[in-house]
């Protein structure tokens, strides 16, 4: 059976525990962006106010496009605050993956106009180099619904600048793919190479571009 997302009231037991405990601004962290071939990697913050209507709201991968279009307004409108932190290929491919996924959450917390004084971040994984308080959350995005508003909001802005990267290489069908590994972005990139925004340590990437220079 297929996850279904929690009711709204228990998707904030994590901010309840929180504010119990005395921590009275707490921020959701997710980041999206591990898996593709080519882009940036995607980090959200986001602040919600205590009477924030998370009707609907979940795992960004669990809505549609025209869901997560709609959603963006009204979660980044209602927010206390919330920042982006991404990270670039050439960065990606100098850090590794995981590691350049904790420095966008880093950036994205650290970016924020109001310091958090509790974290939920979605996955197994406490974020280094962070001071404040955090709670690892697996699967935080369908439980938290601060991780979840984090996880909207980061995949509609990455979405963003992989339609603007399309326009710069139109030979590659970022708008549509994302840089995740499709059959067409693999046609692609057989036939052209990796472009500039492709991740060279990724092994896909790397058999072509090898393919490439032994042609």
């Amino acid at each position: 059976m297929a996850d279904r997302p929690a009711a709204d009231d228990d998707r904030r037991h994590f901010e309840r525990m929180f504010a119990e405990r005395g921590y009275s601004c707490v921020a959701g962290v997710d980041e999206v962006g591990r898996g593709p071939l080519a882009g940036p990697v995607v980090a959200c913050a986001v602040i919600l106010p205590v009477d924030f209507d998370g009707s609907g709201i979940t795992d960004s991968k669990l809505l549609s496009p025209a869901q997560r279009i709609a959603m963006y307004p009204r979660i980044a409108g209602s927010c206390l605050a919330w920042t982006i932190g991404a990270v670039d290929a050439a960065e990606i491919d100098r850090l590794n993956i995981l590691r350049a996924s904790f420095l966008a959450m880093r950036k994205a917390i650290e970016d924020l106009p109001l310091t958090p004084d509790a974290i939920i971040v979605d996955g197994n994984h406490k974020i280094p180099d962070i001071t404040i308080p955090q709670m690892p959350v697996i699967k935080g995005d369908q439980k938290s619904v601060s991780v979840a508003c984090a996880s909207i909001l980061a995949k509609e802005v990455r979405d963003r600048i992989m339609e603007e990267f399309d326009g710069k290489y139109p030979d590659y069908g970022f708008a549509t793919h994302k840089g995740y590994a499709t059959e067409a972005h693999l046609a692609a990139l057989e036939k052209h190479g990796p472009s500039p925004i492709h991740r060279r340590t990724f092994r896909k990437v790397r058999n072509q571009e090898q393919q490439q220079l032994d042609f």
